[in-house]
């Protein structure tokens, strides 16, 4: 029951701090012109300048929970009940993964800042993500678990993994509340997991990112008077990934089944599909990838008749869809998993069918 109240905690603080920083870094976007101009991108719909820094607003509120969640047990260890004083303990012990990870989130937001002051050539954005997902991977000793004997061959996996929830989340990132809402969706999920499985750390690691998602989110909903802009969405994706990783989805003699290890890919479904479908649509037009256009899934929900706040009401409840259909993974044998994985892949063609229907008619 204490670690439940301590989860409540950090969610609640780092949404106060997201409600309050987000229209500090508003402001401090306007001196510094560091705004989105739609004129400037045929793909884009809104009618007036947004200011960015969104991912800004989220790192530091984000940033401050952590320090927080280091300082505020020193002050309060004598009210602390005896029976988990060992687990608070414990998160002093992983004081050196926490500061690579933390760091590594604020140079990811860095670099998405960058990009949005002066857009890179994506094979610079790129080689920097590598750069910095590998330094994280390797000395914070984060893994992606997949039964395998070779330590390099994880890394590599792993690095590929945060890359791309990186930048499927920055492509993602087209309607207003849209990929902060799918990753509020994904943290919660996450915060769920972790609690099962007595993952205190990361249940209190992913309810800060599920804070500081939902503190932005009422501003950056339709309409939106702030975008999170390149640096919220490496933020996000960033802590996204590494979140997934850190998990154990399969604990022999508590989870039956092995295919649980697919969990985090399914909890975020929505931006690895629309990643997906959309570089197959830019390849087929022979168009790079790199180049935005009017082809996700929520635009082509629009193209369905619906308005852009409904679409991106759909892709949202879609997420926690699918989320959902995947949990018994934790719980459920080969047969029970297999079928819950069949069911979300066929949700996601159901959806296809029905919108690539829409579009010929």
């Amino acid at each position: 029951m204490y670690w439940f109240l301590i989860y409540i905690v950090v969610f609640l603080f780092s949404l106060l701090l997201s409600l309050l920083f987000t229209p500090v870094f508003k402001r401090i976007a306007v001196r510094i012109n560091l705004v989105d101009i739609p004129s400037k991108e045929r793909h884009k719909n809104h009618a007036k300048i947004i200011p960015l820094m969104g991912g800004a607003a989220m790192c530091m509120a984000w940033l401050i929970t952590i320090i927080a969640g280091f300082i505020v047990p020193l002050f309060i260890r004598e009210s602390i009940p005896q029976y988990i004083t060992g687990d608070i303990s414990g998160i002093f012990m992983t004081q050196k993964r926490i500061i690579i990870i933390a760091l590594g989130a604020l140079c990811m937001t860095f670099l998405g800042f960058l990009d949005d002051k002066r857009p890179m050539r994506a094979r610079s954005k790129l080689a920097w993500q590598f750069i910095i997902s590998a330094f994280v991977v390797i000395f914070a000793d984060i893994k992606v678990s997949l039964f395998l004997d070779s330590e390099i061959l994880t890394w590599g996996i792993t690095i590929f993994w945060i890359l791309l929830i990186v930048n499927a989340l920055n492509f993602f990132d087209n309607m207003d509340g849209l990929a902060v809402g799918i990753a509020g969706i994904a943290f919660f999920f996450f915060t769920i997991i972790a609690i099962i499985f007595k993952h205190y750390f990361i249940a209190s690691f992913s309810a800060s990112g599920l804070g500081v998602s939902m503190g932005f989110w009422f501003y950056n909903k339709s309409p939106a008077s702030i975008f999170m802009g390149d640096s919220g969405s490496h933020f996000l994706g960033f802590i996204l990934a590494v979140t997934g990783a850190m998990a154990t989805y399969y604990q022999q003699g508590i989870t039956q089944s092995e295919l649980a290890v697919f969990i985090p890919i399914f909890v975020l479904a929505i931006p690895l599909f629309d990643l997906l479908s959309v570089v197959i649509i830019r390849l087929r037009i022979k168009k790079p990838i790199y180049i935005g256009d009017n082809n996700h899934i929520s635009h082509r929900f629009t193209k369905m008749g619906m308005t852009r706040k409904t679409a991106v009401t759909c892709v949202h409840l879609l997420s926690i869809i699918i989320s959902l259909s995947v949990l018994p993974l934790l719980w459920g044998d080969r047969y029970t998993a297999t079928v819950c994985l069949i069911q979300a892949c066929v949700i996601l063609l159901l959806v296809s069918v029905l919108q690539y229907a829409a579009k010929k008619d």
